[in-house]
């Protein structure tokens, strides 16, 4: 059973590793832990509905709770508190096209609100109700989750826009294919999700972005269904795919999705190199993308990201001896960890790795093998649920990514980390921040920063910590060359930053396109663009 208040299933729990308590007391002081609601507490402060009957709908109260909020820190303290302020009035689960078809126009024939829902993993606020007059309806897509089609010659698969990542994969597997798309949330996250807020996943190096794997599909729209066709490639005009991708449920609901799909590989490794610091660090990764080494994934952890990775790997006797042993081969205090993918065929692999291995030593790097890489494996979709454990402790977790230009990378993550350590200083509240870059292209990389900081003495005071570390930075972000996005979208959270980034004439653009598919502004109004319902 999924988590009512939290991430995933609620069979599972993360341990605190031995040593984190003491390791995060050391860094920003002991935490104090906040009470959590009961389920029924919430579900008390559910109101009633405004929804008009329908046979697709339910306005059960606990169905409509589910589905009023997803994934980000302010979406964690509401449902942690049972204070989640706003509700959709009624929640639909269609099992096709024509389903969708169908409350699309009882929206509009009784004036609703459509919220499109995926897996509800939105860490930007994509799927929260706005405060708004008209009834809001959420659809949410997870009983559209079958491989409808598969052409082997194309190697196109089609899918339910609500298949989550493990099921997609799990059905192309006996065909010999994988989609090879793993975010971080891949096991909540949809295929439409992933189009619609252009969804990067963790080895894009070999498989690429949502961009480059979505091949067309079926939109249900306002004024009818909204076709693209799969062609691998065209000079007609503007690509229309490109409408779809990062729409984030502005322009319609997404119901099928085609996608270019890849024979599953012979062969896939991961592996861990230590670097003395980051100039080495940051410049082996630039050059092995700049290369363009056939790596599957490049994830450079900076100094703090790697002794917070090593303090609460859980292994103390045996991170001790690696610390020893890097420390004999010159990667000490300020040492950086690399982990790579390899994947493909044994004859790629075999070149991939052995020129992986000559640019890491010629920038100082101390090569470890795979038993790391393995580990990160194995863990790589857990993380999330470490969030649930540094709760229970009294601590916030919370990310912001962005990206930028080669030569922008170490001003901006620089800046980044700067503006999060400080920006408590005068409540005299220490925040941990650290950082890596998690997906690296030729021209440049993201910055993905996490920061932790102790909760306040309750949930406002929280939520009031969050609000000036995150719209800080963000700002911060946006004026120094940096985007609001790489990989979470825009949402509501990000919305108020975007005019920065795009100028007048492309927020223009946008709000003419969304208005075209949307004159009434009902499909999921204040996301990406920051209107009023």
């Amino acid at each position: 059973m999924r988590r009512w208040n939290g991430w995933g299933d609620a069979r599972v729990e993360a341990a605190a590793p031995a040593g984190s308590i003491e390791f995060l007391a050391a860094r920003i002081g002991p935490g104090q832990p906040l009470p959590d609601a009961t389920l029924e507490q919430a579900l008390s402060r559910v109101p009633a509905s405004r929804m008009p009957a329908h046979p697709l709908v339910t306005t059960a109260a606990e169905d409509r709770l589910r589905h009023a909020r997803g994934q980000s820190l302010p979406d964690w303290l509401a449902m942690r508190s049972g204070e989640f302020g706003r509700y959709p009035d009624g929640v639909a689960y269609p099992t096709c096209s024509d389903e969708v078809a169908e409350l699309l126009r009882f929206a509009q024939e009784q004036d609703l609100v459509v919220i499109p829902y995926g897996g509800g993993t939105s860490v930007v606020g994509h799927i929260n109700p706005p405060a708004s007059e008209r009834p809001v309806l959420t659809v949410d897509m997870g009983r559209m989750n079958r491989l409808l089609d598969l052409d082997r010659d194309s190697q196109i698969a089609t899918f339910g826009a609500g298949t989550p990542g493990p099921q997609l994969e799990a059905q192309l597997r006996p065909h010999g294919y994988t989609l090879g798309h793993f975010p971080q949330s891949f096991e909540l996250s949809t295929v439409g999700g992933w189009v619609a807020s252009r969804s990067s996943g963790q080895q894009s190096l070999r498989y690429g972005r949502i961009e480059q794997l979505f091949a067309g599909g079926r939109l249900e729209t306002l004024d009818g269904t909204f076709m693209l066709p799969t062609l691998p490639a065209s000079s007609a005009g503007p690509d229309l795919r490109e409408l779809i991708l990062g729409s984030e449920g502005r322009l319609g609901i997404l119901t099928e999705v085609k996608v270019r799909v890849t024979p599953l590989p012979e062969h896939e490794s991961f592996h861990a190199v230590f670097f003395p610091g980051w100039e080495q660090a940051r410049s082996a990764a630039r050059m092995l993308v700049q290369r363009r080494v056939p790596l599957s994934m490049i994830r450079l952890s900076n100094a703090v990201e790697t002794e917070t990775q090593l303090a609460l790997a859980g292994h103390p006797r045996q991170v001790e001896w690696l610390e020893r042993y890097l420390g004999w081969r010159g990667a000490r205090a300020g040492k950086c960890m690399m982990t790579v993918g390899i994947t493909g065929s044994r004859t790629v692999c075999h070149a991939a790795r052995r020129e992986f291995r000559r640019i890491v030593k010629a920038h100082d790097g101390v090569y470890t093998g795979t038993y790391l890489g393995r580990k990160w494996a194995e863990k790589r979709f857990s993380m999330p649920y470490l969030r649930e454990t540094l709760w229970r402790l009294g601590y916030a977790v919370d990310t912001l990514e962005t990206a930028t230009d080669w030569d922008n990378v170490d001003r901006l993550h620089d800046a980044i980390e700067a503006n999060l350590r400080g920006a408590l200083q005068d409540e005299n509240v220490r925040v941990h921040v650290f950082t890596h870059l998690s997906h690296l292209y030729p021209q440049g990389c993201s910055i993905y920063t996490t920061y932790v900081f102790p909760l306040a003495a309750d949930y406002a005071g929280t939520l009031a910590r969050w609000e000036r570390l995150k719209h800080s930075t963000s700002e911060l972000i946006v004026r120094n060359r940096g985007t609001v996005s790489h990989q979470h979208g825009v949402g509501k959270d990000h919305a108020p930053f975007l005019p920065i980034e795009k100028g007048a004439l492309g927020m223009r653009t946008l709000r003419t396109l969304c208005a075209s598919f949307d004159p009434a502004g009902r499909l999921n109004p204040g996301t990406l663009l920051a209107d009023e319902d």
